[in-house]
């Protein structure tokens, strides 16, 4: 296993080269990058076909300099200046817990003040600059795509959120025992949540700027998939818990050309330090699982890949507004109800059911997808204008 992008490069080249980079947290970043191309493609191809429009917005130019944009962007230079120095000197107390070190209260105020001194100049004279004697408000155009950047942050702040309470509420008696280093970690993260409440809150924004709920679900859905199989990609090479049940088969016949890690893995040297000690290592990240185990990261990272690619190609296919996503989910739900069956997960116990956090809400994803179908349906005959032209 790869915990750190350090390790990674060790094994890619050889060279070992000490970096606070997370694999984990690397390829959450990637997943987010990956979603970003697919969202803004759509964007512009929906823009393209008349179904988004561009938005007017009434926007002040030339205002002078005000005291508290140039107090927060010193906050800002202070918070990094405090730290970035005191990370330069020490630089190997750093790599060890990059986490813990941006969590302490460990820094240099010299450093602090004279990076804040900076930023908030840099915002003075950039203000000033284009000050004008009379401040006027003009009309500016934005594109639909032009929001991304926007949409990201509210996606990412909130689907991190999202994210960390569905794990917690998943593993309640892990947080329990330790729950601030549970809601600071940056491993332990539920897809689902930050689905959930990273999609609320993107369909909140762009809905206030004149974009239909029901497009940009259907815009989201390919993005969203292929984030979650780029992200899943980063549980398989960190070994951050999301692996399947203990699996001591022979790997049968017909797999025999897949790699023996493919169907049965013992992820060593896995970043959440789970299993037993691996002889002679030292380090942070010595252990390995005892034996070996199904790994569904992997899993899901081939099945994500293909679902995200049969969502690309029905995007043009699927002309009524908001069916893409209803199939999103449900193709999204039925592929994690039945990995459920190998993964490992904590289960819930209701009227003699027995049931995972996962499998409840894939449940519930399968129904909402297969509702949505009839629904779009039926709002597209009351609402002809919101289905998508031939040929885009």
């Amino acid at each position: 296993m790869f915990p750190t992008l350090s390790h990674l490069i060790e094994y890619l080249t050889g060279i070992f080269i000490p970096l606070p980079v997370q694999t984990f947290g690397l390829f959450v970043a990637f997943a987010f990058l990956a979603a970003y191309w697919a969202f803004k493609r759509e964007l512009i191809r929906k823009e393209n076909n008349g179904q988004l429009r561009p938005i007017k917005e009434q926007v002040v130019i030339g205002e002078a300099p005000h005291p508290l944009e140039i107090l927060m962007n010193a906050i800002i230079g202070f918070m990094i200046g405090f730290k970035l120095l005191y990370a330069l000197f020490h630089y190997q107390l750093f790599t060890d817990d990059p986490q813990g070190f941006l969590l302490s209260d460990k820094g240099t105020i010299i450093g602090g003040l004279g990076l804040g001194v900076l930023f908030g100049y840099w915002l003075y004279r950039d203000k000033k600059k284009n000050q004008l004697p009379q401040p006027k408000t003009v009309e500016k155009t934005v594109h639909p795509y032009e929001l991304m950047g926007k949409i990201l942050i509210w996606a990412a702040i909130w689907g991190l959120i999202g994210a960390k309470i569905f794990h917690n509420l998943e593993y309640w008696d892990a947080f329990v025992k330790d729950p601030i280093s549970s809601l600071l970690s940056l491993s332990g993260l539920t897809f689902y949540g930050g689905i959930i409440l990273g999609g609320i809150a993107v369909i909140v924004y762009t809905k206030k700027r004149g974009i239909h709920p029901l497009y940009m679900l259907d815009i989201g859905a390919p993005g969203m998939m292929l984030g979650y199989a780029v992200g899943r990609l980063g549980c398989q090479l960190s070994g951050d818990g999301d692996w399947g049940i203990e699996n001591l088969q022979k790997k049968p016949t017909f797999l025999q050309w897949i790699p023996d890690w493919a169907w049965a893995f013992r992820f060593p040297h896995n970043v959440i330090n789970e299993g037993i000690p691996i002889a002679n290592c030292q380090g942070k990240f010595c252990h390995v699982l005892p034996t070996p185990v199904y790994p569904t990261s992997f899993y899901e990272f081939l099945m994500g890949l293909i679902l995200f690619l049969i969502l690309w190609i029905l995007r043009k296919k699927i002309r009524i507004a908001g069916m893409l996503f209803s199939i999103y989910l449900l193709l999204n739900g039925l592929e994690r109800f039945f990995i459920e069956r190998i993964r490992v997960n904590s289960t819930y116990h209701f009227i003699g059911l027995t049931f995972t956090q996962a499998e409840f809400i894939a449940s519930l994803m399968m129904t909402a997808g297969l509702a949505g179908l009839f629904y779009t349906s039926f709002y597209a005959k009351k609402h002809p204008e919101t289905i998508a032209p031939l040929y885009v």
